[in-house]
C-alpha cells in the first residue's frame, strides 16, 4: 500500500491522513478488553477491589497435590509438572478476577493494538526483571513464542494458530502480526503468555524434562524439591512487580509448599490432622459426612461456601470416537440412557448437584428452547449433517425417578443398539462385527469408582461389561496423551467469554495432536465452522448466537454422558488463613489470602494449641 500511495502527492496526503487515523484508534491503553468498552478499573487504579491491599506479608501455605510430579517444565508434552509451578513466571498481561475478560498490563506498561485487530504491540516495563536481575525485554517475548510453537506442547501451536509472528521492533517493544483480521480474542490471548529468559535457554533442549529450578520473574521462585513428593516456593522479596496495582494485595506468603498424595481420602485425613491448610472439596458425600471433627467443631478448621459465577462448563463421561465402537451415536445415546443420575445424586452425594444439560451451563451462553432465529441462520447450511432433533427439540438429559429402576431407559437403550446393529445373544451383547462389547472406563481417582459401579451394573443388564481400569497420574496422562482410552471422566471449562480454546475442544485441526484437550476426537465441518465463527464474533450478542448454536450441535451428537454441577466452591481452610471480605466473581482468589500475624505456626498432627 505504501508504494503504491507514494505515487501522488494527493494520495500521498490521504496515507497520511489515514496512518494519523489509525494510530489513534490504536492508542496505548493500560488494559484491553474483548469488544473495546472501557475496564472496570481506570489507568490510575490502585489495586482490584477483591484485595487486601494491607494484607500482612508472611507465613506458609501448606497445599496437597495429587499423584505426584516429575518435571518443572510445565511448557512441553512430556513428564507431570509440579502444581503451581506457573507462579514462576509473569505473563505480559493480568487478567483481573471480576471481570468477564479483561487483560491489565503486568510485564507490559502499554498496550496498542490495531482498530481491526490485525495486530498488538507491548511495551514492556523498564523495570521488570528476572529473579537473576536481567532485564525482560523484547527478545525474551520473541524467543518464548517461537521456542513454545516449535518445541511446546501442541496445545500451544493450537492456541496461537492465527498469530503469524512476533518480532521486537526495540530492546522494549514487541509486535504480534496475525494472519487475518477480526478476531477480537487474540490480542488478550497473546497477553497471556507466560516470558521464559532467552539467556537462560540458549543451547539447552527445551523439549526434555528437568527438576532444574527454573528461571522466572514471576513472584515466587523454586526452593526445594522432593521428585514426586513435594515441592517448596519461596516469596521473591525484591521481586520487580510487588508494587504494581495489579499485585497490590498478592502473593502474601512468604513460602507455599505442596505434598503430594496417591489417594484423596488420604489427603482428606491430612487436612484434619493439620497437616495442610487449604482444600477444595470435589465430593458432595465427604462435604456432607467427613469433617465431623473436633477442629471443625471448635471453628479451628472452617468449611465455607464460595459463590462460583463461572460458567459451570460441561463434566462428562468422554467417548474417545477413534473407537470404532462409538463412531455411532445411537450407540453413544444408548449408553448415556444406562447412567441415572437421579439415584446417583440421591444415594452417593446427599442431593448435592444438579445434572448438566449444557456445554456452557450457568450462563448465558447455554442453549435453551429451540434455535433462535440467529441461530437458524448459522445451523441451516449444516442441516442435511445434523441430527434432525438440533431444529426441532430443546436437549434434556435423560432423567429417572430416582427408584434406581430404569426400565424405560433400558428398553430405549435396547432399541437403539438394535438400530446400531448391535445383537443380544446368550446374555452378551455383540456388537456389528460379532464381537462381545468390552468397554475400558480409564480411571485416576479412586473414589470416583462407587459413581462407577451403579453404571457398570446398568450396563451388564444388556450384556455389556464395562472393565474399570484404575492408573497412577503418569500413566493416565500418557495414555490420555496417546488417545489410548475407551472412556473417560474430564471436564471442558468454559469462560464467560469462550473463545480461540474452543479450537482445542472441538475443531478437526486439534483432533490429532497428542496433548489437545480434543479427547472426543471430534472431526466435523459443521462444528468446525460453528468455532471459527465463535472466535471472529464481532459483538456480544454474535458470541452468544454462535455459542448457542455449537452448544446445540454438541449435545445432540452425544459426544459424552453429561454428569453434573453445583454452583459453589466448596472450600475447608485452617483458621490461621484470612481472606478479602469481597471474594472474586470467577475465581477462589487463593493467592489474594494472607497468613494471620497472630496464628503461629501451623499445627501438625498430634500437638496442641
Amino acid at each position: 500500500m505504501t508504494v503504491f500511495l507514494r505515487r501522488t502527492r494527493l494520495l500521498a496526503g490521504c496515507a497520511l491522513l489515514f496512518g494519523v487515523a489509525l494510530n489513534a484508534a490504536a492508542a496505548a491503553k493500560h488494559a484491553l478488553t474483548l469488544y473495546d468498552e472501557a475496564p472496570k478499573y481506570p489507568a490510575n487504579f490502585q489495586h482490584f477491589a477483591y484485595v487486601n491491599p494491607d494484607a500482612p506479608k508472611g507465613g506458609t501455605l501448606r497445599q496437597a497435590g495429587f499423584g505426584g510430579f516429575d518435571s518443572l517444565n510445565p511448557f512441553i508434552n512430556k513428564g507431570v509438572a509440579a502444581d503451581e509451578i506457573g507462579l514462576v513466571y509473569d505473563t505480559l498481561t493480568r487478567r483481573s478476577l471480576d471481570e468477564p475478560f479483561t487483560e491489565y498490563g503486568l510485564l507490559a506498561e502499554k498496550i496498542e493494538k490495531a482498530a481491526d485487530n490485525r495486530w498488538v504491540r507491548f511495551t514492556l516495563r523498564p523495570e521488570a526483571r528476572f529473579h537473576d536481575g536481567q532485564p525482560v525485554t523484547a527478545a525474551d517475548v520473541v524467543f518464548t513464542f517461537d521456542t513454545l510453537m516449535k518445541d511446546g506442547a501442541p496445545q500451544y501451536r493450537a492456541y496461537y494458530a492465527d498469530v503469524e509472528k512476533a518480532m521486537a521492533e526495540g530492546e522494549r517493544t514487541v509486535r504480534f502480526d496475525f494472519r487475518q483480521a477480526g478476531n477480537r480474542e487474540l490480542p488478550l490471548i497473546v497477553g497471556q503468555l507466560p516470558v521464559l529468559p532467552k539467556h537462560a535457554w540458549e543451547g539447552r533442549e527445551f523439549a526434555r524434562t528437568s527438576l532444574e529450578p527454573p528461571l522466572g520473574s514471576g513472584p515466587y521462585q523454586v526452593a526445594e524439591v522432593q521428585a514426586g513428593r513435594s515441592i517448596r516456593y519461596e516469596r521473591v522479596k525484591d521481586w520487580w512487580g510487588k508494587d504494581l496495582p495489579v499485585n497490590r494485595g498478592q502473593y502474601n506468603f512468604d513460602s507455599l509448599t505442596v505434598d503430594y498424595y496417591r489417594d484423596n481420602t488420604v489427603a482428606l485425613e491430612a487436612l484434619k490432622a493439620g497437616q495442610f491448610d487449604f482444600w477444595v472439596e470435589s465430593s458432595a458425600k465427604n462435604w456432607a459426612t467427613a469433617y465431623d471433627s473436633p477442629a471443625v467443631k471448635d471453628g479451628r478448621l472452617i468449611k465455607e461456601e464460595i459463590a462460583n459465577h463461572n460458567p459451570a462448563g460441561m463434566q462428562g463421561f468422554i467417548f474417545n470416537l477413534r473407537r470404532p465402537q462409538f463412531q455411532d451415536a445411537r450407540v453413544r445415546e444408548a449408553l448415556g440412557l444406562l447412567f441415572d443420575f437421579e439415584w446417583t445424586n440421591r444415594q452417593l452425594f446427599h442431593g448435592a448437584y444438579v445434572r448438566t444439560g449444557s456445554y456452557f451451563e450457568n450462563s448465558e451462553l447455554a442453549a435453551s428452547g429451540l434455535p433462535s432465529p440467529a441461530e437458524l441462520k448459522l445451523l441451516e447450511p449444516w442441516r442435511a449433517q445434523l441430527p434432525a432433533q438440533v431444529f426441532s427439540e430443546q436437549y434434556q438429559p435423560p432423567k429417572s425417578d430416582g427408584s434406581g429402576v430404569i426400565r424405560e431407559q433400558r428398553r430405549r437403550a435396547f432399541e437403539l443398539l438394535q438400530q446400531a446393529g448391535w445383537r443380544l445373544e446368550q446374555d452378551r451383547m455383540l456388537d456389528r462385527e460379532g464381537k462381545p462389547v468390552v468397554i475400558e472406563f480409564l480411571l485416576a481417582q479412586i473414589e470416583f469408582e462407587r459413581v462407577l459401579l451403579p453404571f457398570k451394573r446398568n450396563l451388564a443388564s444388556l450384556g455389556i461389561e464395562l472393565q474399570i481400569r484404575r492408573a497412577d497420574v503418569s500413566q493416565y496422562i500418557n495414555r490420555l496423551r496417546s488417545r489410548d482410552f475407551d472412556l473417560i471422566v474430564g471436564g471442558f471449562s468454559q469462560s464467560s467469554s469462550p473463545g480461540n480454546e474452543q479450537r482445542e475442544y472441538w475443531h478437526s485441526s486439534s483432533a490429532d495432536n497428542p496433548g489437545s484437550r480434543n479427547l472426543i476426537g471430534l472431526k466435523d465441518p459443521a462444528i468446525d465452522a460453528l468455532v471459527e465463527g465463535l472466535i471472529k464474533a464481532d459483538s456480544r450478542q454474535s458470541l452468544i448466537d454462535h455459542t448457542r448454536a455449537l452448544d446445540r450441535v454438541l449435545l445432540w451428537g452425544h459426544y459424552v454422558i453429561p454428569n453434573w454441577h453445583i454452583k459453589t466452591w466448596r472450600v475447608a481452610r485452617w483458621d490461621r488463613l484470612e481472606h478479602p471480605p469481597v471474594a472474586p466473581l470467577y475465581d477462589i482468589g487463593l493467592y489474594t489470602w494472607w497468613a494471620r500475624p497472630d496464628a503461629g505456626a501451623p499445627v501438625a498432627a498430634g500437638e496442641s494449641r
